[in-house]
């Protein structure tokens, strides 16, 4: 079953076309990576996918809805490439806030502050107020908070600018994980070896994906040896 369907989308800013005639279905229970140089269009396409962005063509359904839709919002974790929290409060009072907002419980708000603290190790920095955390730390909460409500499908932006590798290695074993249990993760990354570890990677280019498959399978068609060189490969004219 496909969770997003993305039809012959088209954007504009002004004159210029960031996103050009696009499709893209992504299948339930998969890792899909996004990649492509800086302003190719991977940005857009995602907040187009949330809803966030209007579209001047073509139709995007996410999770049987079409979009923009509040009612399958909190079906979706969504981690933007910009930190989106509350500065004044502590860690631990941006997971309640938004845990409030999604109707958890007491009790169930609580495992989840646990769990999703502890796989970004933040769990001994909860009480500190968000001001005074690092950039680092700052991302490894909005991560934390793309997934206290335990959605069925997780949207992450960038996810792992500024977190270091062995965190980084824990978090992508941790979704990973997230997708043996049925959850479906859309990844926009510049990390190659993390476009490694993704089901199935699209390529976008100008606005356009100018290619879509497993990183095996790019690798082969674009005639190279990693997916790093596949990335430099679509920076340039094929």
């Amino acid at each position: 079953m496909d969770v997003i369907k993305v039809s012959n989308v088209t954007k504009k800013f002004s004159k210029n076309l960031i996103l050009d005639d696009i499709s893209l279905n992504i299948e339930q229970g998969s890792i899909v990576g996004l990649i492509g140089p800086s302003g190719a269009g991977k940005s857009t396409l995602v907040k187009a996918i949330m809803g966030m962005e209007k579209v001047n063509s073509g139709n995007i359904e996410v999770l049987n809805a079409k979009v923009p839709n509040l009612k399958i919002l909190s079906d979706i974790g969504y981690m933007a490439q910009s930190d989106a929290l509350y500065e004044d409060l502590t860690g631990k009072e941006n997971l309640e806030f938004f845990g409030k907002l999604f109707k958890l419980k007491k009790d169930e708000l609580k495992k989840r502050i646990e769990y999703t603290s502890k796989l970004v190790n933040l769990e001994n920095h909860l009480d500190k107020k968000v001001s005074a955390y690092s950039g680092g730390m700052k991302r490894r909460l909005s991560l934390s908070l793309s997934l206290i409500q335990d959605p069925t499908l997780l949207i992450l932006d960038e996810p792992t600018v500024g977190i270091d590798p062995t965190l980084r290695l824990n978090i992508w074993k941790e979704l990973h994980d997230l997708k043996l249990q049925g959850k479906s993760i859309v990844v926009t990354t510049h990390v190659m070896d993390e476009a490694a570890k993704c089901d199935k990677l699209a390529l976008i280019r100008d606005g356009k994906i100018i290619a879509t498959g497993t990183p095996d399978d790019l690798i082969s068609e674009f005639n190279v040896s990693s997916i790093e060189e596949v990335f430099l490969k679509i920076g340039s004219d094929r």
